[in-house]
């Protein structure tokens, strides 16, 4: 199961000491979705389980097992999901801009790390076409860290590599038929509007011949 892998992962990198930059920076790279509506944009980081105990180790959000007995009441996740540092790191290391405005940053719990990642709201001052991205965690615990940008809905680039080097990406959201608003709305309104007339045009074809109205 994940959770106990996580637990015993976390458990051993903290009992071995081992330096929080050793987790795999050269492995497969952490991704984030990102997605917009209206002047919304959202993005959800995702990083791999070693790397969650990586930064949780450099930001204390576990025990130190050289200094005391190591709590096994709470898992590595929700140690991890307890922390301010953490909170605190990912709101300074995940940031959307828009013509050079900052969006305001909200962040969802950290609930369901493993499975969801880190999950970003971000309000930005008008309707959004085109914003700029800034990932950077990690890379300040080594800089071979890198993050794959992929957008949900249809974008310039649609998906993009971010390190230490080049940390922002530009992207441009392609808005949807009827200035961004989704296709589903109109879509559901035509078809009420269009099963209401052939429900009239029924009802006058069963009409007795000398009916009025």
């Amino acid at each position: 199961m994940i959770l106990p892998l996580f637990i015993r992962t976390c458990l051993g990198l903290a009992l071995a000491l081992a330096p929080a930059a050793a987790a795999h920076p050269f492995g497969p790279p952490s991704t984030a979705r990102i997605g917009a509506e209206g002047s919304r944009v959202t993005i959800s980081w995702l990083a791999a389980e070693d790397d969650w105990v990586a930064l949780g180790q450099s930001l204390g959000a576990f025990e130190d097992p050289s200094s005391g007995a190591v709590s096994t009441q709470l898992t590595g996740e929700q140690k991890l999901a307890r922390s301010p540092a953490v909170r605190e790191y990912l709101l300074s290391r995940v940031a959307v801009t828009q013509a050079g405005r900052p969006c305001a940053a909200e962040l969802a719990p950290l609930e369901r790390l493993l499975a969801e990642g880190a999950r970003f709201g971000f309000e930005c001052p008008e309707p959004v076409t085109e914003v700029e991205v800034r990932i950077d965690a990690l890379t300040d615990l080594n800089e071979a860290y890198r993050t794959v940008l992929t957008a949900e809905t249809p974008a310039t680039p649609d998906k993009a590599m971010l390190t230490a080097a080049a940390d922002t990406q530009r992207v441009r959201f392609h808005p949807s038929p009827g200035g961004g608003v989704p296709l589903a709305a109109p879509i559901a309104a035509l078809a009420g509007a269009l099963a209401a007339l052939a429900g009239v045009v029924l009802y006058r074809r069963r009409r007795p011949a000398g009916a009025r109205g």
